[in-house]
């Protein structure tokens, strides 16, 4: 089997509001195409434009090489060589940012056909599947007011999650504003059910501590990314201060950078993004790696369903998996991209029985929002 294109497809909605940390509203899809008749999808997350260049780069140097033109005539079963040659293509301008983003998602699409080709799930090809289902929490951007979020927080306990998260939007801005949003929350929920904050890089050490203290009273169960994401030293000190777990992650390429997380900045959650970390490849190392250390994983997975799927099979084949980011936003590529989305059912997500990622990209939405 022989790979004959890398087609890299830019998909946004009509109208885009940059000024919300909502990455729904557009992607990168990844379609390669072997001569076998097997394709595979995969996504990046990352300004598409710029991850889109790195994939369709012509050749400047030996070590400066866009991502399709190293990959044309190879042999998709070759993952492991594929993503050092891909790396070592792209020493100049990679190592970590865009290029691991587009690398992530030409990762994500070598294991579906992986399993295509041989009949199986990308989770059984990554080592073996521990769980065929696996806890999923509706992941939310915050609204304007507590009022909406309440409402939005009923809605989503009743439709089954056993596990919520509201992420940035105003909170981080106000000390009194972030401790009512939480008890109104907490209230609405019940005990039984996971709450996750995301505070969105606003706040310092000192001030992290002191509202991680103000949190434990509500059962928090994690605070995510409080600090900006090279603070180490910052995270260090709030780790170990507090009783809730901290967890951040998402914004790094490369397992190394997570190695400097674990030891330099004390995080108990690593949240890889398989979009961006370095696909399935570097993911199953990173995850080990936090095995070993005993530290826990969840990816961080805000985009369409492919993401979703590709951690569903990621979380599925981890001896220490245990939870998954749902996003639940109402953009249509979150929705309807993927034709036969990750079953939902009572609080998780479960594992598809098809080969690969076990989903197919919907034509029309595809046509549709092609840009």
């Amino acid at each position: 089997m022989k790979i004959t294109d890398v087609e890299v497809v830019y998909l946004k909605l009509p109208t885009i509001d940059a000024s919300k940390c909502d990455g729904t509203q557009d992607t990168l899809m990844i379609r390669i195409h072997t001569d076998e008749g097997i394709s595979g999808i995969g996504e990046i997350d990352s300004s598409p434009a710029v991850a889109r260049a790195v994939v369709e780069a012509s050749a400047s140097h030996s070590i400066a090489i866009g991502l399709k033109e190293l990959l044309l005539g190879e042999d998709p079963f070759d993952i492991e060589r594929l993503w050092h040659k891909m790396f070592q293509g792209t020493l100049y301008f990679g190592r970590s940012g865009p290029a691991l983003h587009a690398m992530s998602g030409i990762d994500i699409a070598l294991w579906d056909i992986i399993g295509k080709a041989t009949g199986r799930t990308a989770a059984q090809m990554l080592g073996g599947v521990y769980r065929d289902k696996v806890k999923a929490y509706a992941s939310l951007l915050m609204p304007d007011t507590i009022k909406e979020a309440a409402a939005l927080a009923e809605r989503y306990i009743g439709l089954g999650y056993q596990a919520i998260k509201f992420g940035w939007g105003p909170f981080g801005k106000d000390d009194k504003f972030d401790v009512e949003a939480i008890r109104t929350l907490r209230t609405v929920i019940g005990d039984d059910v996971d709450l996750m904050i995301d505070i969105g890089h606003t706040w310092d050490a000192q001030q992290a501590i002191r509202m991680s203290r103000k949190f434990e009273e509500f059962n928090v169960f994690w605070i995510e990314e409080p600090l900006p994401p090279d603070d180490h030293a910052g995270y260090a000190a709030l780790a170990d201060a507090s009783d809730i777990y901290i967890a951040a992650g998402e914004q790094e390429s490369g397992r190394l950078a997570y190695e400097r997380l674990i030891r330099d900045a004390h995080l108990d959650i690593l949240q890889p993004d398989l979009g961006r970390c370095g696909g399935l490849t570097e993911a199953k190392k990173i995850a080990y790696m936090a095995y070993d250390k005993n530290k826990k994983v969840v990816p961080h997975a805000f985009k369409t369903g492919i993401l979703v799927a590709a951690s569903t099979q990621f979380v599925a084949s981890m001896p220490h998996g245990f939870l998954l980011e749902y996003t639940v936003s109402e953009s249509t590529l979150a929705r309807h991209l993927v034709r036969n989305p990750v079953k939902f059912e009572n609080g998780y997500v479960h594992l598809p029985d098809r080969p690969g990622l076990g989903i197919e990209i919907d034509p029309e939405v595809e046509a549709k929002y092609k840009a």
